[in-house]
């Protein structure tokens, strides 16, 4: 079985949208794209290579897969090699260019595939970005673990991490560290139901 893990940069209010750069996504008229780049440092960085220094596949929305696959297939160190080597699952109900080696079209029954895709045999799959997509995965309860980076830093306004339709569900943490800068680095594994009490 293949755990399924969210990588996601966020803002203190729960904004993901458009973290690297300006014309990532405007979607919204959103106006803060970049938003991440002034708190990244050496830290993050290495935070990074070792979130994706181990193998791993992508599954990805197709808005994000453009980007990477404009991206990526040009660039080949450490990270661009984990990234172009894995295999990419593509969501989306439209044709998908398959040009860019590994990568494999998700259509139809998009939480029926991707629960047959975590019961086979293989490398864990990351999620990057796909905003749209992970409201689908948490609304079907198929996340495993979140490796969250929260920035201090208030949006506003913007596509949310956690939008409507977020099933309950508890959560334990795993790892915790902070960056120089101040970035938060959480990862958080699902522990099943939402448990209440009174002081």
């Amino acid at each position: 079985m293949r755990k399924l893990i969210v990588l996601t940069f966020i803002s203190l209010d729960g904004v993901m949208q458009a973290p690297g750069g300006p014309e990532e996504d405007t979607s919204g008229g959103f106006k803060f794209g970049g938003w991440t780049v002034p708190y990244f440092d050496e830290a993050g960085g290495n935070v990074m290579a070792e979130q994706m220094g181990h193998p791993f596949d992508l599954l990805l929305g197709r808005k994000t897969y453009d980007i990477f696959a404009g991206y990526w297939p040009q660039h080949n160190d450490e990270t661009g090699a984990g990234i172009n080597k894995a295999t990419k699952y593509v969501v989306s109900h439209r044709p998908v260019n398959t040009d860019w080696k590994t990568t494999v079209h998700i259509g139809g029954d998009v939480p029926a595939e991707i629960r047959r895709l975590k019961q086979e045999d293989g490398a864990e799959l990351q999620v990057h970005g796909s905003a749209n997509l992970i409201q689908t995965l948490l609304k079907n309860d198929l996340v495993d673990e979140l490796w969250l980076k929260t920035f201090p830093v208030v949006l506003g306004a913007g596509k949310k991490l956690f939008a409507e339709g977020t099933i309950p569900a508890a959560l334990t943490v795993d790892k915790t560290s902070v960056t120089p800068s101040g970035v938060v680095v959480a990862n958080y594994r699902r522990a099943g139901e939402v448990k209440t009490g009174s002081f």
